[in-house]
Order: structure tokens, then sequence, then C-alpha cells
């Protein structure tokens, strides 16, 4: 165990958070067996671990979404046991979580007081809403108007009024899970200058981030879960990245190398000569992103990269018919085909993996089973149900396939960490048998390991035929996952890179080299 002082000096004497051997249990299945946790005042504290190591069942402990099974929670050296959320945080603890879980229709002052509104004479005060809501944003050090409705704010500031409604009280614990998956760099900048100007001030930071540059860059200390159980506590100074992707995946990296070097070995298997499996010509919507033309064939990676708000996301739900195109034509083998919604471009072999896994994809309070067969339902409609035998094969040959934890079809997929959710998405569609499979964002806010298998999952798949749409926000994933790379910019496409070096370089040079410019299309 160790105690390190922060850059805002010592942390409290005393542990603010205690957890003692905290055992949290499901039906088959033992999240957390017998965790040490401890969290000090004016310290940012990382929770590391791969996905399902435990990180999201210890928090829920710590918030009152869980029941512990065994062991005990103190704060400030007071055993406590929380019967739900609202004693954690009549306790002091604040959370802020990756999807925010706030009022779009309802203004930035009444989403940050909702609950807690001053009264007059038995009604909101709306004035005194207003003035608290700007004292705190004012201390925070943020330029939000309080009376704007929060719809009308992008996720990043969304992100910062939810952190201000956790403030709104006294907090001593401030939990932010995954504060930064929809963030770019400036926009974390400034989430990091609100943290570190609330450690200053004394509160306890817990963080969970996937991103280690992150939290080499925001933590002072960080504690690391496997499988369940406690791997250690340490100073962030004294531990470097290998030594910490060693400590969570419980073995050194030459797997995790061998993992990257198949990929990054992977090439086009796709014949250039030949006819693409997709053509857009002059494709787009109004609004949404400017007319483009692609291409994309059996047997490659497609990447699609470009800046938050690039139009990496609209591109792809219009060629999933989610969006329907005001200009252009697509063509599948040759054929023109209207994707007028998704049901036509399914029946077309086309699958598409949502970025917003909670809105979008899964059904929280169904099964793995009901989840995972979910599209292959869909495609031969409600009144032909799927054989529950069929299901039952299918459920464990990608269980076992992708690696799902835990391995039982009858999970509630609530209950899984976000990578292994993000698997079931994709053994979704795969069930289907797709020709063309678009992932958006497959591998936001999952761990090391996770990532690279899907990584190597989508290159195998390529081998064997799929075509595959890529998207992710992070450069180097998909120069070194993809076979082309389309550059998008300001909602429109301004590049296409097909030769074989692409270089992380390259593309963030013609992304800041802007708009304006014609398209380009370099080739080896």
């Amino acid at each position: 165990m160790t105690e390190t002082p922060n850059a805002a000096g010592e942390p409290s004497a005393d542990p603010v958070v205690d957890m003692l051997g905290i055992t949290v249990e499901f039906p088959g299945v033992k999240a957390l067996q017998g965790v040490d946790f401890r969290l000090f005042g004016g310290e940012v504290h990382a929770l590391m671990g791969e996905n399902g190591a435990g990180k999201s069942t210890l928090i829920k402990a710590l918030t009152g979404v869980y029941s512990v099974d065994a062991g005990e929670i103190r704060i400030d050296g007071t055993r406590m046991s929380f019967s739900g959320p609202a004693e954690a945080q009549d306790a002091g603890i604040g959370t802020v979580y990756q999807e925010v879980n706030l009022c779009p229709n309802l203004t930035v002052a009444e989403n940050i007081l909702l609950g807690r509104e001053p009264r007059k004479h038995g009604a909101i005060d709306t004035r005194a809403t207003r003035a608290r809501a700007r004292d705190l944003l004012r201390r925070m050090g943020l330029h939000i108007d309080p009376d704007s409705v929060l719809a009308s704010h992008p996720i990043a500031v969304q992100q910062l009024v939810a952190i201000a409604r956790a403030v709104a009280v006294d907090v001593r614990v401030l939990v932010l899970d995954e504060p930064t998956s929809s963030l770019d760099a400036d926009e974390v900048a400034e989430l990091f200058r609100i943290i570190r100007l609330l450690r200053d001030e004394g509160v306890a930071i817990l963080f969970v981030s996937h991103f280690l540059d992150q939290v080499y860059e925001i933590s002072d200390r960080m504690t690391v879960l496997r499988n369940g159980t406690l791997v250690g506590e340490y100073s962030t100074r004294e531990l470097d990245r290998i030594g910490l992707v060693s400590a969570m995946l419980g073995r050194e990296l030459g797997t995790l190398e061998r993992l990257e070097h198949q990929v990054s070995g992977h090439r086009a298997q796709g014949d250039p000569a030949t006819p693409p499996l997709l053509r857009a010509t002059n494709f787009g919507r109004k609004g949404s992103i400017e007319p483009f033309d692609l291409e994309i064939r059996a047997g490659e990676v497609v990447g699609l990269a470009g800046l938050l708000g690039s139009g990496r996301t609209e591109l792809a739900r219009l060629l999933f018919g989610a969006d329907r195109a005001d200009s252009g034509r697509v063509e599948i083998d040759g054929k023109p085909v209207s994707l007028r919604n998704p049901r036509v471009a399914i029946a077309k072999g086309i699958g598409f993996s949502s970025e917003d896994r909670k809105g979008e994809g899964l059904v929280a309070d169904l099964s793995v089973r009901d989840n995972l067969v979910l599209a292959m339902q869909a495609a031969r409609g409600w009144a032909r149900p799927v054989p529950r035998r069929t299901a039952d094969e299918l459920v464990e040959r990608y269980v076992e396939m992708l690696d799902i934890r835990p391995a039982d079809p009858e999970a509630l997929i609530g209950n899984l960490s976000g990578g292994n959710q993000q698997k079931v998405l994709l053994a979704r569609w795969l069930v289907t048998k797709p020709r063309l499979l678009i992932l958006d964002e497959p591998t936001r806010g999952i761990d090391v390991g996770a990532k690279a298998q899907i990584q190597k999952l989508v290159t195998e798949l390529a081998a064997e035929g799929l075509a595959i749409l890529f998207i992710s926000a992070e450069l180097d994933e998909v120069v070194r996952i993809s076979d082309r790379v389309v550059v998008l910019r300001d909602r429109r496409k301004i590049a296409e890179l097909d030769h074989p070096n692409v270089t992380v370089d390259e593309v963030m040079e013609l992304i800041a080299r802007g708009a304006g410019e014609r398209e380009e299309r370099v080739a080896s």
C-alpha cells in the first residue's frame, strides 16, 4: 500500500472512503471477491482493470446501486450501509457516468438543482435556483448560461453540468466513470481543469478511464482489479505503463504484442480490380453530411478518420438507412438500392453496430441470449421466431468465439462490463452473416486487452471476405487496422488514402489543413 503527496500537497491523513473485503455476487457470478479499496481527500485515484474486472461493480457498491454480500464500507471512519443512490448522495458521494443522465429538455440551472430547488411559499423559487446555479458555475470557472436548455449544448458541456450537479451539495467524493470517452482534446483539458480545482479543494476523486495517457496525466494513485479481485494499490509515478498493463492482464505483454502484430500484419484481401460490394456516388443528406463517393470491397477494412463532429457517424447512418439520403445513389453488386430504412439494409447484408450502446444498441433488461439474436429475429420477422435450439447453438458459439464474460446466456446484458456488452453487439450482427459490417466506435470505453481482441477479430473477419467500415476517434487505431482510410472534416470527405504506409501524422495533417481544399486521393 502506498500514500504519496499529490500536486496539491499531502492527501488527507485518513481515508475518506475505506472499503474492506467487499464481495458482490450475482447468480452464477462472483463480481467482486474480498476487495479492499481506499480513497483519500485531495487526490485523484484511478480505478483500473480489464472489462469484467469489477470496476463498475465496485463503483455501484460504493454509490448504493448494489448491496454488498460481504465486507463493509466506511465513510470518514463511520460504517455505512446504503440502500440506494440517494443515501450515498446524502453521505457526500456524487457520481457522473459515461452516459450523461440528465434531463435534456430542462435548463442548465434546473438540471443542476433538480430535486434540491430552493423554495418560496411552498413553490420552486426560480430566481433563487438560477442564482445558485450561476454561483456554482462561476465557482467552477464555467461560462455556461444557467437559463439555456441543456440539449442545446454539446456532450462535453453536458458532462460539466453533470459534475456541477454532483458538487452542488457538500460533496466529499466525486466518482467519474469514463467521463472523457466522448470528448476531444480541448474538452478533456477543460474537464481536467475542473478535476484539479475540485481536488485542490479537498474532494476525493475516483477516476475511471481506459485512456492510459489520461490516467497518467491526471491521477495521483491507482488501484488495479483483475477478475473481481484486488491486484494492488500503487502510486502513479511508481508504476509505468508496461507494469500497469501487465497487472491488468495478469500476464506479460507478449500476448498483447502478438495480437498487435497480427492486426498490423493484415493487408487488403479485396482485389481493387474487382467491382465493389458497395458503391456510393454523390451520396449525402443536407445538414448531416455533404455528398460523398465511397467504394467498399469484400475482404477489406475501410477506416473513417476525423475529429468529433466530422460526420463519421452521419455517414455510417446513411449507409445503414437509419437516416435517409436526399442526394446521390448507392449500388450493391452493381445494382441500385434504395436504403430507405434499416430493414432494407439488413436484407441487403449490411449490419451496423452503433457507437451508442445504451441508447441504440442494447436492451439492458434482456439477457445476453435475447440481445444476441435480436437482429436475426428482426430479419426473420416476428411471425417466424428463431428456434430455441438454433438460438442456443448460436449463442454458445459466439460467446466462446468472442470470449464474452460471464459465459452465461441468461445473464442480464445490463450487468456486463462495457467491453463484454460490445462483444455481444458484434455477435448480434455476426449471426446474421452480413456482407458489410459497419462498426462505429467498437472499442470505445473498453480495456486494452478487449480492444486488441476486437481489432484482431475485425482483421480475421476481413480475411474471411467480410467488408468492414471501421470508425474510431483514435487515429492510430484507424491507421493500424484499415486497408484504406477515408478522412472527414466538417461533415465532408476531404481525402482517401489507400497506400500501404499511411501514418497518423499524414491523417492529422490532412485534418488540420481544413475544409475548402479539393478531395485528395493518395494511392500507392
